[in-house]
C-alpha cells in the first residue's frame, strides 16, 4: 500500500533498489547528495548532478526536465553514507520561472523497480524558494527509511548545498547550472505539458472505499466502533476516479510559463473525463493568488465540476492542516532535543549559559510555529475565498437547507451524483467547513447516533433531547434524499415500534411522501422487514439469472429506504438477523437502511450486531469529531445538515415531492 507522506513524515523502506520519480510540470534540475552520520556532505564528490550524474549506488538525470527518474541502490552506497537527499532546483538564466511559488507543486514518488509506489509526497507550501530538498532516504539502526522534507531555499541551490555543510557550495551550484544551461541549449523543444489524463500522478485520487468502499474522504474505512475511519463517508468518490489515496480542483494552476503564482493547487486534482470549457478566473495581480471561480475543476458537467471542486477543497484542507501539525511537532521535537543537549552538559545546567541556551531554543520553537501558522493561515484564506464563491453556486443536492436554491426547487428528472449530509471541519480551520457529499446511489446505510456523543461544546448528556435531535436529523436526511431523486425512483418505509418518533416524523406523514404510515409494534416490524427481505431475495435471483424483465407486474423498481427508530424495541432475534441481512445485501439491489439508534441500548445482542455497526456510516445529530480522512487520519468534526429553526423549506419541498409522486 502506498504511503502518502506529508512534510516531516517518514516511512520504512522494504527494498534497497529503488526509483525516485519526479513530476514538476516545468523543467527542473534534479540532484542528490550523500550525507555522513551527522547529515553533512563532506565534499563535491558526494554530490550527483547533471555534470556528474552517477555515484556508487546513485544515478540522476543529465539535464533539466519536467519528469525525472533517479535510480538508487542503497546496498551499493558506501558504508559511511547514512543519508541520501533528493534535491530539486529551478535552472537560472534560461527564461523560466524563478521560484517554485509560480509553478505547480512538484510530486515525488519512491517506487520499486517494478513501478510499485512505496511512498509519495507532494511538495506544497513553497513560495519564493528556487531550490528544495524534496525527500531523504536515511539509515536508522541498520534499516533504511524515507522522510518527506520539503525544505525550500530562496537563495537557490547554492544556499541549499551550503546548508548541508558543503564548503564549495557556490562553485558547485554554478557548475551545475552551467551544465543544465548547455544541456537545454542542445535539447530539442520540449513537448506540451502532460495533462491530467496522461499523468497518473496528477489525476484525482479516489477512495477505493470510495466513500464508496472504504478509504477516502468522500470514502470511509470503518473501525471496530462503527465509526467512519477514513474520511468522507461512504459513497463519495469522485467521478472517474484514478487509483489512489481521497475528497478535483480549485483554482487552476497557471499555464506553464505564465509566471503567475499558484496557491494550493494539488497535482492530484482532476478526473479522467475530458472537461468542457470551464469558467476562467479573472487574471490575478502580480504577487496575488488567482481569484477563485465556482466550477473551476474538471468534469463533464457543472455538477461534476462542483463535486470535484469540493473534493479538492477537502483534500487541500486536510493536507495543509497536516503540514501545519507536522511543522509544530518538528518544532517541539527540535526544542526538546536542544534542551536535552543543554541539560546533558553539567557545565551549562546552571548559570547564565544554560538560561541563554534555553531561551534560544524556545525562541527558535516559537519562530518555527509562527512560520507554520502563517502558512496555514494563508491557505485558509484561499480556501475561505473559494468556499464563498462555491457555496452559492451549489445545486440543491449539494446545498445547505438555508440556501436560496431551495426557493426555486423543482423535483429533478434524474438522480444527482451525490447528496450533502452535512459539513466537515477541523479545529485549526474553524469556522471554515467543507460540504460532506456522499455519492449516490448510497453504497451503505446510515446510522444516526441517538446515544451519548462528545460534541464540540462538551458531552451532550440529555438523552431525551438527543433522541429528539437524532430523529429531526434523520427526517432532514430523508427529506433531502426524497428531494434529490425523481419522484418515482425513491420509496421510504418507516419502522417506529413504540411511536416515540411520531412528532418528528409528522412532516413526512402529513405530506404523504411515505410508502405507508410508520409501522408500529413487533408485528409491524416483522411485516416491513419480511417484505423488504423478500424483495432483496427476489431481485438478487432475477439479476443472477439474467431475468430482470420477469419481475412481477407492478413491481416497485425504485430505490427503497428503511428508516428504523428506537432499535431494538420491537425486535426479536429473527428481526435482528433480517436487519443485518438488509444492511449487508440491500444496497447492492437498491434497498438502503437508516437506523436512528443508541448502540448501548442493544448491548444485550453483544457481538451479533458488530458487523451491522461497522457496515453503516455513523452520523450524529450534534457536532462530533468522529470522522477521519484517508491520508493522515485527521479527526474531522461532522456537523449535520439541519433545517433552520422556523424555516418552512422542508414542508415546501416535501409538498412538491408529494405532488410529483401523485402523478405516478
Amino acid at each position: 500500500m502506498t504511503a502518502e507522506l506529508v512534510r516531516g513524515q517518514n516511512h520504512p523502506l522494504s527494498q534497497v533498489r529503488l526509483e525516485i520519480r519526479v513530476s514538476a510540470g516545468r523543467p527542473v534540475t534534479a540532484a542528490a547528495t550523500l550525507g555522513d552520520e551527522s547529515g553533512r556532505v563532506p565534499g563535491v564528490e558526494w554530490v550527483a548532478h547533471p555534470g556528474v550524474p552517477t555515484l556508487p549506488g546513485l544515478e540522476v538525470s543529465r539535464q533539466a526536465a519536467a519528469d525525472h527518474r533517479l535510480a538508487v541502490d542503497l546496498d551499493a552506497v558506501s558504508a559511511s553514507v547514512h543519508r541520501v537527499s533528493v534535491l530539486l532546483a529551478l535552472p537560472t538564466g534560461v527564461g523560466g520561472p524563478v521560484s517554485f511559488g509560480s509553478v505547480a507543486a512538484p510530486f515525488v514518488a519512491v517506487t520499486g523497480l517494478d513501478g510499485t509506489e512505496v511512498a509519495t509526497y507532494t511538495i506544497t507550501g513553497l513560495d519564493a524558494e528556487s531550490a528544495v530538498v524534496a525527500l531523504e532516504l536515511y539509515r536508522r539502526q541498520g534499516a533504511w527509511k524515507v522522510r518527506a522534507v520539503g525544505q525550500g531555499y530562496a537563495g537557490g541551490l547554492a544556499e541549499l548545498l551550503a546548508d548541508q555543510g558543503l564548503s564549495q557550495a557556490h562553485q558547485l551550484a554554478a557548475g551545475i547550472n552551467d551544465a543544465v544551461v548547455q544541456g537545454l541549449a542542445r535539447s530539442v523543444p520540449a513537448p506540451p505539458p502532460r495533462t491530467a489524463d496522461g499523468d497518473r500522478s496528477r489525476q484525482a485520487a479516489a477512495s477505493t472505499l470510495g466513500p464508496d468502499q472504504g478509504a477516502g474522504p468522500y470514502g470511509p474505512a470503518q473501525n471496530p466502533q462503527g465509526t467512519q475511519g477514513a474520511g468522507y463517508p461512504a459513497g463519495a468518490a469522485p467521478a472517474d476516479p484514478a487509483p489512489q489515496p481521497a475528497p478535483a480542483g480549485t483554482p487552476s494552476a497557471p499555464t506553464p510559463g505564465a509566471g503567475g503564482p499558484i496557491d494550493y493547487s494539488h497535482p492530484r486534482r482532476g478526473t479522467g473525463a475530458p472537461p468542457p470549457p470551464a469558467p476562467t478566473a479573472p487574471p490575478a495581480r502580480p504577487g496575488q493568488p488567482a481569484t477563485p471561480v465556482a466550477g473551476d475543476a474538471t468534469g463533464w458537467s457543472m455538477e461534476e465540476r462542483l463535486y470535484n471542486q469540493v473534493w479538492g477543497m477537502f483534500e487541500d484542507l486536510a493536507r495543509t492542516t497536516a503540514a501545519y501539525r507536522s511543522a509544530v511537532d518538528f518544532a517541539e521535537t527540535r526544542m526538546e532535543k536542544e534542551l536535552d543537549q543543554v541539560l546533558s552538559d553539567p557545565r551549562s545546567r546552571m548559570g547564565g549559559q544554560g538560561d541563554a541556551a534555553r531561551e534560544a531554543a524556545q525562541a527558535r520553537h516559537l519562530q518555527l510555529v509562527d512560520q507554520a501558522r502563517e502558512a496555514l493561515d494563508r491557505d485558509l484564506v484561499q480556501l475561505g475565498a473559494e468556499a464563498e464563491v462555491v457555496e452559492p453556486a451549489l445545486p440543491a443536492a449539494y446545498a445547505r437547507w438555508d440556501s436560496p436554491v431551495w426557493h426555486a426547487y423543482r423535483v429533478p428528472m434524474e438522480m444527482p451524483m451525490a447528496v450533502r449530509l452535512g459539513d466537515l471541519r477541523l479545529p485549526e480551520s474553524d469556522p471554515l467547513g467543507i460540504p460532506m457529499l456522499v455519492r449516490l446511489p448510497l453504497e451503505r446505510g446510515l446510522w444516526i447516533d441517538s446515544g451519548r456523543v462528545n460534541s464540540s461544546e462538551g458531552a451532550f448528556a440529555d438523552s431525551h433531547d438527543l433522541r429528539r435531535l437524532a430523529m429531526e436529523s434523520a427526517v432532514a436526511h430523508v427529506a433531502r434524499l426524497l428531494a434529490v431523486h425523481p419522484a418515482d425512483e425513491f420509496t421510504v418505509h418507516v419502522v417506529d415500534p413504540a411511536g416515540s418518533g411520531a412528532r418528528e416524523l409528522e412532516p413526512l406523514v402529513r405530506s404523504g411522501v411515505l410508502a405507508a404510515p410508520p409501522a408500529a409494534g413487533a408485528a409491524g416490524v416483522a411485516q416491513v422487514l419480511g417484505r423488504l427481505t423478500e424483495r432483496v431475495d427476489l431481485v438478487q435471483m432475477a439479476v443472477r439469472g439474467g431475468m430482470t424483465d420477469s419481475l412481477p407486474p407492478g413491481f416497485d423498481t425504485a430505490q427503497q429506504l428503511l428508516v428504523v427508530n428506537d432499535f431494538p424495541h420491537g425486535f426479536d432475534d429473527r428481526a435482528v438477523n433480517q436487519l443485518r441481512y438488509l444492511a449487508d445485501e440491500g444496497p447492492g439491489v437498491g434497498v438502503h437502511l437508516m437506523m436512528v439508534a443508541d448502540r448501548e441500548d442493544a448491548d444485550a445482542y453483544g457481538p451479533l450486531l458488530d458487523p451491522l455497526w461497522r457496515g453503516l456510516l455513523r452520523l450524529t445529530p450534534v457536532p462530533d469529531d468522529h470522522l477521519a480522512d484517508p491520508w493522515v487520519g485527521h479527526a474531522w468534526t461532522y456537523e449535520p445538515s439541519l433545517v433552520p429553526p422556523g424555516s418552512q423549506v422542508l414542508q415546501q419541498v416535501l409538498h412538491q415531492v408529494a405532488q410529483a409522486r401523485a402523478k405516478y
